[in-house]
């Protein structure tokens, strides 16, 4: 009997997202949410269709999603990784590869009325300049809805009490060490709720609304929970935030 080689360790983060065995899809609830609120933002189709960017796309999972909600709108997946975009054109009639850095993003400036930027920002070594890049392809008054792991949810209040390492983060990107879970996503950046705003504020963007999604990894005894902590956004689990490009 043979067995197979060791996996070998990751050289970089670029070599870590190429791995078709990283994640790259988030649970349903936090996507529809999302959805909901850049439905409401665009308004029907029927006013006139509008481009939506979404970037990080992963699989495209999110935006099928968002599809039924967004009839008539024109979405257009980004990734960097080749794998992730080969999946992406399952549910996605345009998914084309771009970065945030690098050259930039293959859109012109003020082209898109919306950008869709779920659960990246997370992950970036330097999220100012993907800010910046969002903001140039954005119109004015164009909407941003961002959604990220909450450093702060309820959960990891009481876990850093207990001097456990928080949920959503990590130190290393071959294993988790210090906190509850196995799955290694490659997580950098935590933001709190507070944090998200200023941030988003200082990048030139207006935040219209920070609301609170439910996280599919919480076990199934403590989800009742999870979904009421949604009602204050500051300890939910994930966050949404809607900003406008001023």
């Amino acid at each position: 009997m043979t067995t197979a080689p060791p996996r070998r360790p990751p050289r970089g983060l670029r070599d870590f997202y190429e791995n078709p065995a990283v994640p790259v899809a988030s649970g349903p609830s936090r996507s529809l949410r999302q959805a909901r609120m850049l439905a409401a933002a665009l308004g029907p189709a029927s006013a006139g269709p509008r481009t939506v960017i979404d970037i990080g796309c992963g699989d495209g999972s999110a935006a099928a999603t968002a599809a039924p909600l967004l009839a008539g709108h024109r979405v257009v997946g980004v990734d960097w990784s080749q794998d992730a975009l080969r999946r992406a054109h399952a549910h996605l009639p345009y998914a084309v590869r771009g970065e945030l850095t690098d050259g930039g993003l293959p859109f012109r400036s003020a082209s898109a009325d919306a950008v869709l930027f779920s659960e990246v920002v997370e992950h970036l070594v330097d999220p100012d300049s993907a800010l910046d890049e969002i903001h140039r392809i954005l119109r004015p008054g164009g909407h941003l809805m961002l959604s990220t792991p909450n450093l702060a949810a309820w959960y990891n209040r009481a876990l850093l009490l207990a001097g456990v390492q928080p949920v959503f983060s990590e130190v290393s990107l071959r294993a988790i060490h210090g906190r509850p879970g196995t799955e290694v996503v490659g997580h950098l950046r935590l933001y709190t709720a507070r944090a998200l705003r200023e941030f988003v504020n200082a990048s030139g963007f207006e935040v219209v609304q920070l609301r609170g999604a439910p996280f599919h990894g919480v076990p199934r005894p403590m989800r009742p929970l999870d979904r009421l902590a949604c009602r204050v956004p500051s300890a939910a689990s994930i966050l949404l935030l809607h900003a406008r490009r001023t």
